[in-house]
């Protein structure tokens, strides 16, 4: 939020643990992205590591991933940049600024 706030970026805040994202908003995002679906599991969260989903993810449908996705917004990596065209799934700077930057 800082990041974009710096560059007079105007943006829509979701809190996703509160909020949680739908599974066909998560299918549109993960479409979005051209990232491989795992990529939008916060892996560093203590659901995560509580739910043991290293060694499941693998073993998991893309449907049923959306939908444990679409259960708890702390499972999802944050932050999600949503623009019209592209999701940006964590923050990294470059990335930003190149998307934004277009």
């Amino acid at each position: 939020m800082n990041w974009l706030d710096e560059r007079n970026i105007e943006f829509d805040q979701r809190h996703i643990a509160e909020d949680n994202p739908t599974v066909e908003e998560l299918r549109l995002w993960h479409k979005m992205s051209d990232l491989p679906l795992r990529k939008f599991f916060n892996t560093s969260g203590m659901l995560y590591r509580e739910l043991g989903l290293k060694d499941k993810l693998p073993n998991m449908s893309e449907d049923e991933m959306y939908e444990l996705l679409a259960s708890d917004g702390m499972l999802v990596k944050r932050p999600l940049l949503v623009l019209d065209d592209t999701v940006l799934v964590g923050f990294k700077e470059a990335e930003w600024q190149a998307e934004i930057g277009k």
